[in-house]
């Protein structure tokens, strides 16, 4: 699986959280652009890990803002 692939099945993820439908891109940002409030980020971030298979620590879970930080976590946990 290669970062377009884990691109593509976080966009169908997302889908049902991206109540304003923002056009989403490596720039669009959770808290400013999405609006994700704690308990969106945490269900999204459940989404994540169900998918993939992976776990995503708080502490990561802090240092990533934008889409883009989130595809390059995802593809680093899977080892891709």
């Amino acid at each position: 699986m290669d970062r377009a692939d884990v691109d593509s099945r976080i966009r169908a993820l997302i889908e049902p959280f991206n109540k304003k439908g923002v056009a989403i891109t490596d720039r669009t940002t959770f808290a400013g652009d999405l609006e994700f409030d704690s308990l969106t980020v945490m269900d999204f971030v459940a989404a994540i890990e169900d998918e993939f298979d992976i776990i995503i620590s708080m502490n990561q879970q802090a240092e990533i803002e934008r889409y883009g930080e989130l595809v390059g976590a995802v593809c680093e946990a899977t080892g891709e």
